[in-house]
């Protein structure tokens, strides 16, 4: 059937049909191309920073965890009002986040980028000591005051505190990136420039194993 010999509803008709497809095909990639908001910690460079900042770090053998106490870096402490440091960032990283008047999350969603994992309870999250209290020790904060140590297990200004799946916090424990890496290897850039970038701040060494994995991690950042 030629052109012509199409009535003007029909022309009418297809044309609201074919809006009306493109209106939802519209709306399908935004849906699909909408994904989970990540946990973003303040302060992580650029690669070209973390790489200065990288080989700035002094390079030294482990220390001993003898004499590390948890106690000896005190968390989570008041932040404001009722809100300590974990409340915090559980609302920092969260989306749509309520809280009750105790500053306790009662309702939320939290993305992990270490694993990709979306939760919707508070207690399916721990807040990750980016640089753990234990390796922290092991690299120079043995040294510390214990007012020191409280600063930095409550750090909210560099990243080094992150919500993420609870067992792989747990899983992680106190390892460095020479034996345990986020699962969900395309956050391990990112991971590797918040490590840098703690340990910079913070004046801690890294053994020579640790710097390597790093490199490595590192090498895959585009920028």
């Amino acid at each position: 059937m030629s052109e012509k010999s199409i009535s003007a509803p029909t022309v009418v008709r297809r044309a609201v049909a074919v809006a009306a497809v493109a209106a939802l095909s519209a709306t399908v990639v935004a849906v699909v191309g909408a994904g989970p908001a990540a946990a973003t910690p303040p302060g992580i460079p650029s690669k070209a920073t973390a790489q200065s900042r990288l080989n700035a770090l002094t390079v030294a053998a482990e220390g001993s965890t003898s004499g590390y106490s948890r106690s000896l870096f005190p968390h989570w402490v008041t932040i404001s009002g009722s809100c300590d440091t974990r409340e915090q960032v559980l609302k920092r990283d969260g989306t749509s986040v309520v809280v009750n008047s105790s500053c306790q999350a009662t309702s939320g969603r939290w993305y992990s980028p270490y694993d990709g994992a979306t939760w919707t309870a508070a207690s399916d999250v721990d807040i990750d000591h980016v640089v753990p209290l234990a390796e922290a020790w092991r690299s120079g904060a043995n040294t510390w005051t214990t007012s020191r140590r409280q600063s930095f297990a409550n750090d909210l200004s560099h990243p080094q505190l992150i919500a993420v799946t609870d067992n792989v916090n747990q899983s992680k424990g106190d390892q460095d990136p020479s034996t345990w890496q986020p699962p969900r290897s395309s956050y391990r850039c990112t991971y590797s420039k918040m490590w840098i970038s703690v340990k910079y701040t913070w004046g801690l060494r890294l053994q020579s194993s640790e710097k390597s994995a790093l490199q490595s991690m590192l090498n895959t950042c585009a920028s």
